[in-house]
């Protein structure tokens, strides 16, 4: 044996697998408390507006389904949510990730422009992703002109 079990080790795992789970079982019970908040149509403004009323930490858990509403700018519900999770930042960029690796090019550039471009400090944290699509893109992301944006954002934030 290589590394010999250190004493008590075991117990320790496990105290650190019981908070792991405890934290899951919050953060699900976190998301069926808000839920119900989440917009259920394109025009669902006073859910929109409910959500943006009770703010950032407080709806952290529903920022995925939240960024999805900016898959169309032009949705009543995206005019209302787009300034709201523009102002959320940095804590936003772990939820990008699904978008940048996705071949939804339009969602990348709106996202790109609405909520990365308006934050210096979510720019850099998704600047490996900022790098990738300026100069490496795919046809499709040039297409859509992600690359030019992505280029813009990367000099703004070099500034």
């Amino acid at each position: 044996m290589l590394f010999p079990a250190l004493p008590h080790s075991r117990p320790r795992i496990a105290l650190i697998a019981n908070d792991i789970r405890r934290q899951r079982r919050r953060r699900e019970h976190a998301v069926l408390e808000i839920a119900h908040l989440l917009p259920v149509d394109k025009h669902d403004l006073p859910k929109a507006e409910a959500v943006v009323a009770l703010g950032y930490p407080a709806v952290e858990a529903l920022l995925p389904e939240l960024i999805t509403w900016m898959q169309d700018i032009n949705w009543p519900v995206a005019k209302i949510l787009t300034p709201f999770l523009a102002g959320i930042g940095e804590p936003l960029a772990p939820h990008l990730r699904m978008i940048f690796e996705s071949e939804d090019h339009v969602w990348k550039y709106r996202v790109l422009d609405k909520l990365v471009a308006p934050s210096p400090r979510l720019a850099v944290a998704v600047e490996p992703y900022l790098l990738r699509m300026a100069l490496e893109p795919s046809l499709g992301e040039s297409g859509e002109e992600v690359d030019e944006i992505a280029r813009r954002i990367l000099a703004k934030t070099a500034a």
